[in-house]
């Protein structure tokens, strides 16, 4: 009798259902595959294991469970009318995925029981966090991507896959050390490589003209090097979802790496030159762009990612079977923020010159598929490259985007006739000295939606930043407040409040964050409250001996937990924290039996490797903590602490321990930031000015429960038109005078007047960002968190509130307006 023909079908099916050793989530059978993954992907047996290799053996089997997702959706991911939204981001910062995917399959509690002999924690813990971002712009990213995949929407982020990240940051004699980020250097068992979908990048060279056989005037573009973009691809897995989307990050290599011929002639050197200029261009996040040859590199890096990932695109779209006149009804592409903008005339330069569309078809193609995301107020952080070196990097889309920008100038001029002002102002070229490339006017014009991500900013973009690209066409502006997602900064971070919160309202509000609003019946509750304090108390005592291994301060886990931990930058202003922490050294030396709530100062940060007043700013925050530490008369009330090497996993452990979080930004500066949001969500209460998301948070969370000082947007706007002199303020304020004086003394600094002399010179006499003036108001109320934390009941209260009120501002939220009011991008259905 014959033999059955195999099916297989039916094997797929067998293999993915919910008992096999790849797919299933009990504990039995996690158990099995876990060490199953020791023995064959490890290749260790258990009794030699190290703690590295039963992570490799976790970590390998967590991601088997991803990829079944990820396949499962194939069909409806690849359907010729499927949608999907592209996310193109020069960073991503997701943060160890271990962790963070258990909590998402719902497997978290199965897989500690699976191998109780394992310390769960420190396998864990073990994750090297991938260096794929700088600050809040890659965690932005990161957190939409989870709430993509969790809310089931077809959706790619494409990145650059950098060897090295933005630095680790350590501490010596108080000023920050950069060293190399070697995330990489064990691998990364998350990401599947695909050299079978490499893409060619073209960089340099020239311009020829031709005619082709129909007669048409043509551009082909001669360049004089090329490089090979590998995609690297690794699925996030959404919250109890059965849908994986993308993150696809692309590597840098040469086309050919080693030339024989250099080698034969004895030239060693040559021979290998080609693949080491390639892969710099994957090598490091943010080179230092100070001179021409790190712009250069930094251009490079921007176009190779874009380039790889439209080229990408294409392929996907004529894969399914379409044209590329449908090409923006199956992709939208979200440009997060100026970095990849270049992709607007990468799309053109590929559907006019590779594939013959008339100018008119493929500029509505490109319009209709990109939508632009802004992310900064600050003029100076508008990229924009100097002519000659973008024409030398990319000659032929220089060449298109003047022919946009004639284009663009012809319709300003015809809707505002005479405004040469505005056709100035609007202008993709910069011609007002030497000439450049504006990047985010090209953005402006490419896109079909632009939208700010606080409503305050959203306000600000069309008043302040592109009020004439709003006068032109207001409809095309939007806002969509940042949002975070609850699961990593609620559910991982903090395990012991989302249990409380689960044992009193359920767990459903990791999905649907409105849900916290349940909370609120409890906020009076005498034993909740007891309950909650506990919580906090504990989430302090687990970051005070982090602080003391790292750091080697002591902190009370009892005192109050000041909490400002960002990117340093002068406008987020770190040193107004500071003069506030010299001014209650000063009160308490000044006054020994001064009554204030002891506190711990917590700071972290990293600043720009080149950015000198940032880097000052941490050194003065390290010596006033080495003289306030260390003095016996205030070292049991107040201590100050630099954490150093901020990043997302010990963001994890500082969020649940924080009572007040520092949001002090000068008024107008702070697009929205997300730290505030996270901190927030955790129980802290806020301090901070009328800036960014600020707004928001102190009108959901209640007036009451914020803590509201500092200069409105138009008050710091009217001062500086009034003419701001610094001296005065601090020349008509005792105790602001006398902080002064302390650092200029050399009090913080071993006698060294001069060490923070450019520091303080610069807040008396430029102060850009208004420290002195905020300086008064921002004391003072300080002084009413000290009085409010001491009534313990309260502020377990408004802790609490804060808590209950956050749900507007979940990821979830953000990416349902993007989808509905930006993308038109429906969800996958679920699997039945």
């Amino acid at each position: 009798m014959a033999s059955e023909k195999p099916d297989l079908k039916k094997t797929v099916q067998e293999t993915s259902g919910p008992g096999h050793i790849r797919v299933g989530l009990t504990p039995a059978i996690l158990r099995a595959a876990i060490v199953d993954n020791l023995n064959y992907a490890v290749g260790r047996p258990w009794e030699t294991a190290t703690p590295e290799d039963w992570y490799e053996a976790v970590a390998a089997s967590v991601r088997d469970r991803l990829m079944l997702r990820w396949v499962r959706k194939y069909e409806k991911r690849n359907a010729p009318d499927a949608r999907q939204v592209s996310y193109l981001s020069a960073e991503f910062l997701p943060g160890p995925h271990l962790g963070n995917s258990l909590l998402n399959l719902g497997a978290a509690d199965n897989a500690r029981e699976a191998l109780p002999e394992l310390d769960f924690d420190k396998i864990i813990g073990l994750e090297e966090e991938p260096g794929l971002g700088n600050g809040g712009l890659g965690r932005l990213a990161a957190c939409y991507l989870d709430s993509l995949a969790t809310l089931r929407y077809p959706a790619t982020g494409y990145g650059i896959r950098y060897e090295f990240g933005i630095f680790d940051q350590i501490i010596k004699n108080g000023w920050q050390t950069e060293v190399t980020d070697k995330w990489l250097l064990h691998g990364n068992i998350w990401e599947i490589k695909r050299p079978n979908f490499a893409q060619i990048v073209k960089l340099g060279g020239h311009t020829e003209t031709y005619n082709d056989e129909h007669g048409n005037f043509r551009v082909r573009w001669m360049p004089d090097r090329v490089v090979v973009g590998i995609p690297y691809d690794t699925p996030i897995i959404g919250y109890r979802s059965d849908t994986c989307v993308l993150l696809r990050l692309w590597s840098s290599e040469a086309a050919q790496s080693f030339d024989f011929s250099d080698f034969n002639r004895g030239d060693y050197y040559g021979a290998v030159e080609e693949k080491v200029f390639s892969e710099n261009l994957s090598k490091v996040l943010y080179p230092n762009d100070e001179q021409l040859e790190g712009k250069r590199l930094r251009l490079e890096q921007q176009y190779f990612f874009v380039a790889c990932s439209i080229k990408d695109m294409i392929r996907l779209c004529l894969r399914r079977g379409s044209t590329l006149e449908r090409f923006h009804r199956m992709f939208c592409i979200q440009l997060n923020d100026t970095h990849p903008a270049i992709a607007v005339a990468e799309l053109m330069r590929q559907l006019v010159d590779k594939y013959t569309q008339p100018w008119e078809l493929a500029w509505d193609i490109t319009r209709k598929t990109f939508s632009y995301t802004n992310h900064t107020l600050l003029p100076e952080a508008l990229e924009k490259w100097p002519l000659p070196l973008f024409g030398a990097v990319l000659p032929r889309h220089l060449e298109i985007i003047h022919e946009i920008n004639r284009r663009f100038l012809d319709e300003v001029r015809t809707r505002f006739p005479g405004d040469e002002g505005k056709i100035a102002r609007m202008s993709i070229i910069d011609e007002s000295g030497e000439k450049y490339v504006r990047m985010a006017n090209l953005a402006m014009v490419g896109s079909h939606t632009v939208n700010g991500v606080a409503e305050l900013h959203s306000e600000l973009v069309k008043t302040q930043l592109f009020p004439d690209f709003h006068d032109l066409d207001p409809k095309r502006f939007q806002n969509v407040t940042n949002g975070i997602t609850p699961r990593r900064f609620l559910g991982l971070s903090n395990p012991g409040l989302t249990r409380l919160i689960d044992a009193r309202i359920g767990d459903g509000w990791l999905s649907n964050l409105d849900q916290l609003k349940a909370l609120e019946q409890f906020a009076g509750d005498a034993g909740f409250q007891q309950d909650w304090a506990r919580v906090k108390l504990e989430n302090k005592v687990r970051l005070a001996k982090i602080i003391r291994e790292r750091t080697g301060v002591v902190v009370d886990p009892n005192s109050l937990f000041d909490v400002q931990v960002k990117r340093i930058h002068e406008y987020k202003r770190q040193h107004l924290n500071v003069l506030h922490i010299i001014t209650l050294y000063q009160r308490l030396k000044h006054d020994p039996k001064l009554q204030i709530t002891p506190r711990t100062f917590l700071f972290g940060g990293k600043a720009a490797p080149g950015y000198f007043m940032a880097k000052l700013i941490i050194k003065l925050i390290n010596s006033v903590g080495e003289t306030v530490n260390q003095d016996p008369a205030v070292r049991d009330l107040i201590k100050v602490v630099f954490l150093p090497d901020y990043n997302v996993k010990h963001a994890q452990n500082i969020y649940p321990a924080a009572d007040l979080s520092e949001q002090i930004s000068t008024a107008g500066k702070e697009a929205s930031g997300t730290g505030n949001m996270k901190l927030s969500l955790n129980g802290a209460l806020t301090i901070g000015t009328l800036d960014g998301a600020n707004v928001e948070i102190r009108e959901e969370v209640g007036a009451e429960n914020f803590f509201l000082f500092g200069l409105t947007c138009a008050q710091v706007d009217k001062l500086k038109s009034n003419g701001y002199n610094p001296g005065d303020y601090c020349h008509g304020d005792p105790e602001l005078s006398g902080v002064i004086a302390l650092i200029d003394s050399g009090m913080f600094s071993h006698g060294d007047t001069e060490l923070f002399r450019p520091l303080t010179e610069h807040l008396l006499h430029h102060d850009d960002y208004l420290l002195m003036a905020d300086y008064r108001p921002y004391v003072n109320c300080q002084q009413e968190v000290d009085h409010a934390y001491r009534d313990t009941q309260h502020w377990t209260r408004m802790s609490i509130l804060n808590v209950a009120r956050m749900g507007k501002f979940s990821s979830d939220r953000a990416i349902r307006e993007y989808a509905e009011n930006i993308w038109k991008l429906q969800p996958f259905t679920p699997d039945a």
